[in-house]
């Protein structure tokens, strides 16, 4: 497949996978939810790389842990946050991050204009009245977001000890455990069924198995700037999601704030040199 029509696929597979999430949180909850997702993923990735955990060097443990803690942290704060909030608003709260870590440093005059946009897109989502939106879902968004820019440093730490899809089949091992006990203790994780258990393959195919290979395969010839504006597509593509698949309605203004950031996510990429990042929600 083309490198572009790859991104735009691996987009649209991780929202679509969001959306089967969402009709999970009823029966398994975000934890329950979360440990489904990830541990199939874990299983697939590790039975597709078959990587040799013995041979992995100190200095690659190192780095690879981290970034699966991240990885699983991150996961864990976005479905949470996604019970509470829609799935267009948690996914532009969430790019709060990335976004954030292009601009951090920045001496451009031009990245603080950015910087104004991205917040006033913040401030238009923002509940002033104190009605509205869940207040704790917009803050779990935040915290996924600053989990995702954690990420996004630890990954590109690991990609330089480790193949890319070795280090994404290992790392999503250990992004299992921050959010297995809580799948555990919540005890929805007993409840699953063949029909679940479907849908949590599902779960797993649509948000990190496909989305990945698909990312994987087009950064081996999209230049980084281009790659990075077609993700800064990825906060439209979920509120479009959550209109055609979950119902959700956003306001006027809450789509001003999607425009916003998306707005301000191109044009740090072109004023800026930013990294491409595998998908994180």
């Amino acid at each position: 497949m083309p490198a572009v029509p790859a991104v735009l696929l691996s987009i649209v597979s991780v929202q679509g996978g969001a959306a089967i999430a969402k009709g999970l949180f009823p029966v398994l909850g975000a934890a329950g939810t979360t440990s489904l997702r990830i541990g199939l993923s874990a299983l697939v990735l590790l039975a597709v790389t078959r990587p040799r955990l013995g041979q992995l060097r100190p200095a690659q443990w190192r780095a690879v842990v981290p970034y699966g803690l991240a990885l699983g942290a991150m996961n864990f704060l976005f479905y949470c946050a996604l019970a509470r909030i829609p799935l267009g608003l948690a996914v532009t709260l969430e790019f709060v991050g990335p976004l954030g870590l292009a601009l951090a440093g920045s001496r451009r005059w031009t990245d603080a204009v950015w910087a104004l946009l991205a917040a006033a897109g913040i401030a238009l989502i923002a509940p002033w009245g104190g009605t509205g939106l869940d207040l704790p879902g917009m803050a779990l968004a935040l915290a996924a977001g600053g989990c995702w820019a954690v990420y996004i440093v630890l990954g590109r730490r690991t990609a330089a000890v480790l193949p890319g899809p070795v280090a994404v089949a290992v790392g999503m091992l250990f992004a299992a455990l921050p959010v297995l006990p809580f799948g555990v203790a919540s005890g929805s994780l007993l409840a699953l069924t063949p029909h679940l258990l479907l849908l949590g393959g599902l779960l797993a195919l649509f948000s990190s198995v496909l989305p990945f290979s698909l990312e994987m395969q087009a950064m081996k010839t999209l230049p980084t700037r281009t790659f990075s504006i077609l993700m800064s597509l990825e906060p439209v593509a979920a509120a479009l999601s959550g209109w055609l698949l979950l119902g959700e309605q956003l306001t006027v203004g809450q789509w001003l704030a999607v425009a916003f950031i998306v707005v301000a996510s191109v044009g740090a990429t072109l004023s800026g040199t930013p990294e491409p990042a595998l998908h994180g929600e």
